[in-house]
């Protein structure tokens, strides 16, 4: 059975075998950090029985008005751990929290060439919204999906309606 509890900053030193995957972005400490301390309801760690990570979800609450959303910074499983379900679980959680919040939609990044996530996101209910040229640096840069469910105070679904012509990064708002 898998737990859902608030990360920790011990959590720091115990997710390696989460974030090795090279699909995995990884970032400094004091990036999780100011997430932990910022967006702390956002920040979930998916833990087995025994106490391993199985993965995280780690996002933000941003924007203004109609514009006002939750936002996917990172989601990963750990390999041991994929195909049962823990994105998912993952996943509802932080749309719950973004509908408490009564935000409009949940939006991510997924790079183009992912495509169990890209999959998996459909599934979910999400949207290409918009792809953004040359988001992941890399040799060389790869552009990005933004992907978009709307949630219940999107009544007319008007934040997933999706755009034509891609954006560059500077671009996104």
């Amino acid at each position: 059975m898998t737990a859902l509890r608030p990360f920790t900053c011990n959590d720091l030193f115990k997710f390696n075998n989460v974030n090795l995957d090279p699909l995995t972005e990884t970032y400094g400490l004091s990036f999780y950090l100011q997430y932990l301390a910022h967006w702390p309801e956002y920040f979930q760690v998916a833990e087995s029985p025994s106490g391993q990570i199985m993965g995280y979800i780690m996002g933000k609450a941003e924007g203004n008005g109609e514009k006002w959303h939750g936002h996917v910074t990172a989601l990963t499983v750990s390999p041991d751990y994929r195909r049962l379900g823990v994105a998912n679980t993952l996943m509802a959680y932080l749309e719950e929290v973004s509908e408490k919040k009564r935000a409009y939609f949940v939006d991510l990044f997924v790079r183009v060439s992912n495509k169990v996530a890209i999959k998996m996101y459909k599934e979910l209910g999400y949207i290409v919204y918009r792809t953004v040229l040359e988001y992941y640096s890399g040799d060389p840069d790869e552009d990005a999906y933004d992907m978009r469910k709307a949630l219940s105070r999107d009544v007319n679904k008007s934040s997933v309606i999706p755009l034509k012509h891609p954006v560059r990064p500077e671009d996104v708002d």
